[in-house]
């Protein structure tokens, strides 16, 4: 999606005839639906008088190569699903395309609902520590730079509705956590198991401490923990099944004063009001001279959906949600398939 005109003309093209004057992307309404990138494929839907008509061409670009390395100067990431594949790693083609794209001068960005800490290890493999790359933390209520570990924003959650907030998820069978710092905190350690679809069953707080590399630390009452220091997300884990049925009671009493979302089928996380991903880019990336227009970003979930409306080129993994889709203007391969790397091939070269 385009924010603020952040558009520009594009078309395909069919021996050599141009085609980018067919429709204009300043105007919402108009613009293709979706751009499918495979490796040797791009599908491009053009506004014709018949029905949806695809153009495909081989080895075909959005932009052409100088167009696009000009472009695009910060590519926004989310982690899980998105940068890192199933068994929660980098491949080592994403990798190496990411990399590459940082020595020419583009700035990576780490966009996540996981806590800062829990993106240091995958920021280093990246190299962002010598590259002032930026952490986005808690789905945007905390960014850091990279390579001074100055915080560039933080929004905590106001303290009342947190406490309103714990005890009005006690009805509910559901795990809540807070993550400070290298902490996770929790109620009950030994309440850390959740059904998966497939009937399997999960350790929840082991996944999410094992994931974002964090300390157990059990205490009484999350009251506590609210008490004694700002918190920018709580995380309530459970059932994927109970939560799709209990999420918008869960959310009901809080809808005008923090936000709530789902980050994975078995997550459902509640920050300060007005927090998303792309007010988290759009208050940092202008002092760094950088415009929406100028980003490339990538996601799969529903928190990721606002970053990929308000960046210039907005790209759904394989395997993001619908609505996810519906609002990018590419749709790469999955997770598993180097969808990052693929994407980049398209519009880098």
């Amino acid at each position: 999606g385009c924010i603020g005109g952040h558009c520009d003309r594009r078309g395909c093209t069919d021996g050599g005839a141009s085609l980018a004057g067919e429709f204009d992307l300043s105007d919402k309404a108009s613009r293709p639906r979706v751009v499918h990138v495979r490796d040797n494929m791009t599908f491009y839907p053009l506004q014709t008088e018949l029905p949806w008509v695809f153009c495909m061409m081989a080895q075909t670009r959005l932009f052409n190569d100088r167009e696009a390395h000009m472009a695009i100067k910060a590519i926004a990431m989310d982690i899980d699903g998105t940068l890192t594949n199933d068994q929660k790693v980098i491949s080592p083609r994403t990798r190496e395309k990411l990399l590459a794209a940082q020595e020419s001068g583009i700035k990576l960005i780490l966009a996540s609902g996981r806590p800062a800490w829990g993106l240091r290890a995958l920021g280093q493999e990246l190299d962002l520590h010598n590259h002032d790359g930026l952490l986005v933390a808690f789905n945007g209520a905390h960014v850091v730079d990279a390579q001074t570990d100055e915080v560039l924003f933080d929004q905590a959650m106001p303290v009342d509705e947190l406490h309103r907030l714990i005890d009005h998820l006690r009805s509910f069978d559901v795990i809540p956590m807070i993550s400070l710092g290298r902490d996770l905190h929790v109620e009950d350690s030994y309440r850390c198991m959740i059904t998966l679809p497939d009937g399997s069953q999960k350790n929840i707080v082991k996944y999410e401490r094992d994931a974002c590399d964090l300390k157990i630390r059990e205490v009484e009452s999350l009251h506590e923990v609210a008490d004694a220091y700002p918190v920018d997300k709580l995380l309530t884990a459970g059932d994927p099944a109970y939560l799709q049925a209990h999420h918008e009671e869960m959310y009901a009493p809080f809808t005008q004063t923090l936000s709530g979302m789902f980050t994975a089928d078995w997550y459902f996380e509640y920050t300060a009001p007005g927090i998303d991903k792309a007010r988290a880019l759009e208050g940092a990336l202008p002092k760094l001279g950088i415009d929406a227009s100028e980003v490339v970003s990538f996601g799969d979930g529903q928190n990721d959906k606002s970053m990929i409306e308000w960046a210039g080129t907005g790209v759904a993994m394989g395997n993001a949600v619908d609505e996810v889709k519906a609002v990018a203007q590419m749709v790469t391969a999955n997770n598993n398939e180097d969808g990052i790397a693929v994407a980049l091939d398209k519009l880098l070269g």
